[in-house]
């Protein structure tokens, strides 16, 4: 099911795509298929350990044996749930900004299947990770969730992309940052389940508020009147991947 179009690199390979992703993700944040491959080529021990945990777990496992795809034809029926549900919230997040979930760029450097999927999967519940944290998607939500990110998989693209963001906050923003969304992401990336292994799909149905507290999730603050002028100015993200 992943098999297609992946390269397989060696070492010298890997490091030359990674350094070079990573520089030319940092002069255009926008391109998402320099992150993903960013990601790809610096974590394969991160999703080694992800696969792993989800292959631990009951509803971990049946998602490594059902391999679920975030793609329309399999989520579009979020549109049509009640409003106080974790799936409508997800379908509001995406109509809103015009997010479609095929929109991901496809896994290219992963040497096997499963960890091509865990990489994937990771990729494709990022938005439902926004959902969840309540996280807009402007440099600043994005971020955040990097943080969250990383408490939940150890991926050095997240810690890399933190201090990148970090970099092109202007100094009121960064005091925002660092304030206010920095300490509740360490302490929500800690507090959470192992994030991986939820079959989210299997949740749509269910409340939102309710598959938070089941989840140990707790959503973004608000943020404090006085710095809401500058928050705003933190330009919006064109779809930032995750890996």
């Amino acid at each position: 099911m992943m098999g297609g179009g992946r390269v397989r690199l060696n070492r010298w390979q890997q490091a030359a795509v990674a350094v070079g992703s990573a520089v030319g993700a940092l002069l255009d944040p926008r391109r998402a298929d320099l992150i993903a491959a960013l990601g790809e080529t610096t974590g394969k021990p991160a999703f080694e350990r992800v696969l792993q945990r989800m292959k631990s777990i009951p509803e971990g496992r049946a998602i490594l044996l059902e391999q679920p795809r975030v793609i329309s034809a399999n989520v579009g029926h979020a549109w049509d749930l009640p409003a106080n549900t974790f799936g409508a919230a997800y379908a509001k997040f995406m109509g809103s900004r015009n997010f479609s979930p095929d929109d991901r760029p496809p896994v290219r450097f992963m040497e096997t299947d499963e960890l091509a999927y865990v990489a994937m999967r990771a990729r494709e519940v990022h938005d439902f990770w926004h959902t969840l944290f309540d996280l807009p998607t402007n440099l600043m939500g994005e971020s955040a969730l990097k943080v969250i990110e990383f408490q939940q998989m150890y991926l050095p693209m997240c810690l890399m992309s933190v201090v990148g963001g970090s970099v092109r906050f202007n100094d009121k923003q960064r005091k925002l940052f660092f304030q206010h969304y920095f300490p509740w992401a360490i302490r929500a990336g800690m507090q959470s389940t192992d994030l991986m292994c939820i079959y989210y799909e299997k949740h749509f149905h269910e409340d939102l508020e309710d598959v938070r507290r089941k989840w140990g999730i707790t959503p973004a603050p608000a943020i404090p009147k006085q710095t809401q002028a500058s928050a705003a100015s933190s330009a919006p993200a064109k779809k930032p991947e995750i890996s």
